[in-house]
């Protein structure tokens, strides 16, 4: 009995050791606030360095909040609809880190208006920032993943993947397609050592809800539908975010990864 419980006790010890981050450099976009600074910030605390970024200005908050935990860590700025932007940012965190283990696909936007109304503007806009920087973003850093032959790429999906929402048409087909893109990409490297999986997100209390949070009846519907009884929080997505980007996960391939307190259930 006490060599199984001896036993019991060593395998603890290794599980919890392939959650570990300890001396990976990952790079976070969109992560000055919400799912993001999260995610950033649960990486920094299993041990990566990690490279955050805004779309107009340093995030200032979440920087803090690495250096706080003691991480290493650095800032970029740009708007990933540019395609430049997206290689600078491989580009200037390999730099930094002098290599890239993780890339977490989270920058994007929402615009909220009937489909009969929505502007040719705002469905260029949303495609290239939700969609197209996904793209982009992970052909640059496949690169040198593959090169390394190892590498971890989380992209953030939606609910909406999966369902057609409400008065969000451009937001709706660029989740799908980031869900899509996650599974071609994953065929095509889960062989060369390359883990490209998503997190569905479900409603989270975060700026690109607020419409939604504010307004009293649709609130009250998405509340009555999630069986968790509760709108979500970004630390939710923390530990996802971990494993998949942790050896705990290395044969997990083209996965998308629904975090919605139970709405797809129903």
């Amino acid at each position: 009995m006490h060599g199984r419980g001896l036993a019991r006790k060593g395998s603890t010890a290794l599980i919890l050791d392939k959650f570990s981050l300890k001396g990976k450099a990952a790079l976070v976009t969109g992560s000055s606030r919400g799912l993001g600074a999260a995610i950033a910030v649960a990486l920094a605390e299993a041990g990566a360095h990690v490279a955050v970024h805004g779309s107009k200005a340093a995030p200032e908050a979440t920087e803090k909040q690495l250096e706080a935990i003691g991480a290493g860590h650095m800032a970029l700025v740009g708007d990933v609809a540019d395609a430049a932007v997206c290689a600078i940012l491989i580009e200037e965190t390999i730099q930094r880190f002098g290599r890239l283990d993780i890339l977490v696909n989270n920058a994007g936007i929402i615009r909220r208006t009937p489909a009969v109304d929505f502007s040719e503007e705002d469905w260029k806009t949303t495609i290239e920032v939700n969609l197209s920087s996904v793209f982009r973003l992970t052909q640059h850093a496949g690169r040198h993943m593959l090169e390394r032959g190892s590498g971890k790429i989380i992209n953030i999906a939606s609910l909406l993947a999966f369902q057609g929402g409400i008065l969000v048409p451009a937001y709706t087909a660029a989740k799908a397609g980031v869900a899509q893109l996650t599974k071609a990409f994953a065929n095509e490297w889960a062989a060369k050592g390359v883990n490209v999986n998503a997190i569905a997100p479900g409603y989270m209390v975060t700026d690109n809800t607020v419409a939604l949070q504010r307004d009293p009846v649709r609130s009250r519907q998405i509340l009555e539908r999630i069986p968790a009884g509760r709108w979500g929080n970004p630390e939710d997505l923390a530990g996802a975010a971990v494993f998949l980007a942790s050896a705990a996960s290395d044969y997990i391939h083209g996965h998308i990864l629904v975090i919605d307190g139970g709405w797809m259930n129903r």
